[in-house]
């Protein structure tokens, strides 16, 4: 009678193992799930910051060139001026 009861003790103890096993694996999935969740949303903000950082550098650079052109050209005027001024100096 002992080893009947003793038995069933521990089929009792093995099912309600096997039931924490299960809720704890449930539980690890569902962690493992949100984990991956908020990964790829950091992921996600982390390529858009990016690409914004990209394109108001692209757009600086372009500010930059712009400028850049505008004062050669205002360079190559005056240039052109001066050895204008020149050439109607030597006529004189």
């Amino acid at each position: 009678m002992r080893k009947i009861i003793l038995a069933a003790a521990i089929a009792t103890s093995a099912l309600g193992l096997a039931a924490c096993s299960q809720k704890a694996e449930t539980e690890t999935d569902e962690a493992v799930d949100a984990m991956a969740a908020d990964a790829e949303a950091a992921t996600d903000a982390a390529v858009e910051g990016a690409q914004d950082a990209a394109a108001t550098t692209a757009e600086g650079v372009e500010a930059a060139a712009d400028k850049a052109a505008d004062t050669a050209e205002a360079a190559a005027d005056k240039a052109a001026e001066t050895a204008e001024a020149a050439m109607k100096a030597a006529e004189e």
